[in-house]
């Protein structure tokens, strides 16, 4: 099975792929990890991406699909995976469509991890870390305890989880990607999920959706 994770940050997208790669037994794909492993690993493309990542610029849409193309040639994907940041945008998706096209093969399902705006602010802003031992915790409210539990020290917010940066990321999200739901819709191949439900009643749905017929 072929599938993609539609979803804004903070719907756990990650986790469900992973989960789902697990239960299907391909394996789960994320750009992030593929832009990390060729950094470190210093690949050609890997060095092609580094001017972009040390001067702050986005990577070209071209190198993103090198990488993940790159992956897919792989044997443990010959059989499927779950790509979980990939395509990012509608020209990303149409170029992937096109090469698929090209291999004769095809996308089982878009899965559309659906979350209301408010809630994704609360899982994102109450993110807090402990500079000392590395712990992290979810702040129910803004009057919580910032202190770590383990060693005492006062919780730090990271600059990507602070309010004015979350809406940045969020609103990046609905102008490049959310089109990507309707892109995907048109073509019948949307499996909508509430992700708003705790992770294992979204991993069990999504599973039961998918052996009810929500595979092709």
């Amino acid at each position: 099975m072929r599938l993609i994770m539609i979803g804004p940050p903070g719907a756990g997208k990650g986790t469900q792929a992973a989960r789902l790669g697990d239960r299907l037994g391909v394996p789960h794909i994320s750009t992030g990890d593929l832009f990390r492993a060729h950094l470190k690993e210093n690949t050609e493309l890997g060095q092609q991406a580094k001017r972009y990542v040390e001067s702050g610029g986005l990577v070209p849409d071209e190198l993103t699909e090198a990488m993940v193309w790159d992956r897919l040639g792989r044997d443990d994907a010959k059989n499927g995976y779950v790509l979980d940041g990939f395509p990012r945008n509608l020209a990303q998706a149409r170029s992937f469509e096109r090469r698929l096209n090209e291999t004769r093969t095809a996308l089982s399902r878009a899965v559309y991890l659906r979350v209301p705006e408010s809630e994704l602010m609360r899982r994102l802003t109450g993110r807090w870390w402990c500079p000392e031992c590395h712990a992290t915790y979810h702040l129910a409210s803004p009057a919580a305890s910032k202190v770590c539990e383990n060693c005492q020290t006062g919780l730090i917010q990271r600059e990507d989880d602070r309010p004015e940066t979350v809406k940045r990321r969020l609103r990046v999200y609905f102008e490049e990607t959310a089109p990507l739901v309707d892109y995907y819709r048109d073509r019948g191949m949307v499996l909508e999920i509430d992700g708003g439900a705790p992770v294992d009643v979204v991993s069990r749905k999504l599973g039961q959706q998918l052996a009810e017929g929500g595979s092709r």
